[in-house]
């Protein structure tokens, strides 16, 4: 998965299992230059909405609206299975948002 992700590195900035055919609730993304991989993600905690555009590489047409929010509280599991919780905000919290609804099978 991180290898598709760097390869679209250009337009795309995050990645669900589910886009490349795998069922399984794991993200990837760009955390301001560092890839992360999150297993099992949930937002537990949101604040701050906004409305907001945003393209993904599973939609054609361009850009559309959406609400998103400010700063996210995340638990996930590392590929150790070890239980993370940590608060994004700004970009990463974005991308986070739009890679969990893809593994709800939510799409902007």
């Amino acid at each position: 998965m991180l290898d598709t992700l760097i390869a679209h590195k250009d337009g795309c900035v995050g990645m669900a299992a589910n886009m490349i055919g795998v069922c399984k609730r794991i993200i990837a993304f760009d955390n301001d230059g560092t890839y992360m991989v999150m297993f099992n993600p949930e937002i537990i905690k949101k604040s701050g909405p906004y409305d907001t555009e945003e393209g993904c590489l599973s939609l054609l047409g361009g850009p559309r609206k959406c609400k998103r929010y400010q700063t996210v509280k995340v638990q996930w599991q590392t590929a150790d299975f070890q239980i993370r919780i940590k608060t994004f905000s700004d970009f990463a919290a974005q991308i986070i948002q739009h890679e969990v609804d893809h593994c709800n099978g939510v799409l902007i």
